[in-house]
Order: structure tokens, then sequence, then C-alpha cells
């Protein structure tokens, strides 16, 4: 099934955890086998790295570390960059191809 939010989409989170949800952020990441996706700023994860040497002689320094953790795609809505609301995502097809297009009445924005 084709998925209507790619890298670069601004989203919103509709449902979840209560301190991520209404939050906004970019996509950096969309994982399609899984139907997930990696937003900027949200579902903040913490890994424990202990110190390792690589090949190269280099240390990896000791600490925590802060990452993004994926979401799944249905608990994000898109962000409609012309009326700034999100939105539900339709597909309008002429001769130049598919288009992303907003679904609210008022909008009917075309999504790049």
């Amino acid at each position: 099934m084709k998925v209507k939010i790619r890298k670069g989409d601004t989203v919103q989170v509709i449902s979840g955890r209560l301190e991520d949800k209404g939050k906004r952020g970019e996509v950096i990441n969309v994982i399609l086998d899984t139907r997930r996706v990696i937003v900027q700023g949200v579902n903040i994860r913490t890994k424990h790295q202990r110190q390792v040497q690589t090949q190269s002689n280099r240390n990896i320094n000791p600490g925590r570390i802060h990452f993004e953790g994926p979401i799944h795609i249905s608990n994000v809505m898109l962000v409609c960059p012309t009326c700034k609301e999100p939105t539900r995502v339709g597909v309008k097809r002429d001769e130049d191809g598919a288009h992303r297009v907003c679904k609210n009445k008022d909008c009917q924005a075309i999504i790049a």
C-alpha cells in the first residue's frame, strides 16, 4: 500500500504518549516495510553507550545518547503547508502526473 507521507513533510502526532501528542516535527525517515516514520523531536529514546574502541584506534565516548524512535504512520497526520492544519491527504491525477491534495474543504491545495 502506498504511503502518503514522505521524508521532509511536517506532521503532527495525533495519538500515542501524552508528552508527544500534539507535537509537530519534520519526517526524518520513512520505514516502508513496517509502516513507521521517524519524526524530529518526537518519541525521544535514551541509549546508554559504553566506551568502545574502533578499528582505527579511535574511542567512542561513553554516556547517554538521545535519539528519535520510530512511531506508526497511523499516529501522525500531515500538516498542510498552506492552511497550517493537520489534514487527510488525497491524490489528484492529471496530465502532469499524480499530486497530493489537502482534503480540507476551504484549502484544497496541492502539496509538493
